[in-house]
């Protein structure tokens, strides 16, 4: 054992600089790098605001979805429009429901024809494939994509 540390003293030790320049080990937010998604940003929504001495409104305070719902409201408009396809045919390959779309891809719901005929089935529908058909009662649907044409090019993120 006393071998191996009078091994360790044979080797000399390295020369230190005298003076060794300190450098930052921190980053600053202006030398970050910034990391955009391509087009312009979304429109900004927020309300006027409360006035002073008073109690705002949902109308006034309400920012973002929550103020898009609420003006939407105000012009009669369901913005979400969370109603479900009314339903009077049973979709076929010569004549499919239709279904209105913004985006290349939706989740569709089929309860059967006549409505609730079986358990909800979803089907995971795009615009790539023509027409999709319920396994369980082989109803068929088709996307009527009417979003940006830009988002067909399949760079588009959720």
């Amino acid at each position: 054992m006393a071998s191996v540390f009078r091994s360790f003293r044979a080797i000399k030790a390295i020369p230190k600089p005298a003076f060794r320049q300190q450098t930052p080990v921190f980053r600053t937010f202006a030398s970050s790098t910034i990391v955009k998604a391509g087009g312009p940003a979304p429109p900004q929504l927020y309300g006027p605001g409360g006035k002073a001495g008073e109690i705002p409104t949902d109308e006034q305070q309400a920012t973002g979805l929550e103020r898009f719902e609420l003006l939407g409201d105000l012009h009669g408009v369901d913005v979400f429009d969370l109603n479900p396809i009314e339903m009077t045919r049973m979709g076929t390959l010569d004549d499919p429901i239709s279904i209105y779309t913004l985006q290349p891809d939706r989740i569709v719901g089929c309860t059967g024809f006549p409505a609730d005929s079986h358990d909800t089935i979803w089907l995971a529908c795009n615009v790539k494939k023509e027409k999709h058909r319920c396994p369980e009662c082989g109803c068929v649907y088709k996307l009527d994509f009417k979003g940006d044409p830009a988002l067909l090019a399949g760079d588009h993120h959720h």
